[in-house]
């Protein structure tokens, strides 16, 4: 059984750990205390209120589904300073999951499925950096992802790298050291066409210039 002094962070490591600072948003003041009063019984988990919004790590929005108006609190708690968060939804269909991962959100709850221990597992995950999402539903949404590939990035020579193919060879051929002119007589594009697709990575990308854009690139494994 689960002391009440220490407990096995999320990642596996076994150890004493500090409760998980969160905040719990719910449109209705009723669902808002009985979630409060729920992880309070919780050891790994610490509810903060509105006051003391800048110490949470995690942020509980529940909400009978994802509307304007919770997509709005979504992203004014990731806009300040919680950018981890559960969504407990009544209802979660096709779009509400594709909805949710464009947000941002880490976990998604049903409400009938939000016991105590679902939730704070949830929050846990979240808070170190993982994600958590029903079984069934993760099938969905990865069944989402394929039919966007196909049918959205495919077509136009995209993929959820961000990069195109050519992009990557582009940016490939940069990290192995080569100049403009070899690059472009390697892939048979001309120089010009070399700089164009260079500078569209860097402005779509935000960053600064090629040696930034490779270096992006690898750390996120794109290349």
């Amino acid at each position: 059984m689960q002391s009440t002094s220490s407990f096995e962070h999320p990642a596996g490591h076994s150890g004493p750990q500090a409760p998980v600072p969160t905040y719990v948003y719910a449109g209705d003041p009723i669902s808002q205390a009985g979630v409060i009063s729920q992880l309070r019984q919780r050891p790994e988990i610490r509810v903060v209120d509105a006051e003391h919004l800048g110490e949470a790590t995690v942020a509980v929005v529940v909400a009978d589904g994802l509307n304007d108006e919770v997509l709005r609190v979504l992203r004014a708690l990731q806009r300040g300073s919680i950018p981890r968060t559960v969504l407990v939804a009544r209802v979660i269909d096709d779009a509400t999951l594709v909805a949710a991962a464009e947000a941002g959100v880490g976990g998604l709850l049903r409400r009938g499925d939000a016991t105590p221990e679902s939730l704070a597992r949830a929050i846990l995950r979240v808070a170190a950096g993982e994600g958590e999402v029903p079984p069934d539903l993760l099938g969905r949404l990865l069944g989402q992802v394929g039919r966007l590939q196909r049918q959205v990035l495919a077509p136009r020579g995209l993929a959820f790298t961000g990069l195109s193919d050519r992009e990557a060879e582009v940016l490939k051929l940069v990290a192995n050291g080569h100049d403009t002119a070899e690059i472009a007589g390697r892939l048979s594009y001309s120089q010009r066409t070399v700089k164009n697709i260079l500078h569209d990575v860097t402005t779509r990308l935000q960053l600064r210039n090629r040696s930034h854009a490779v270096a992006y690139a690898v750390r996120e494994g794109l290349i």
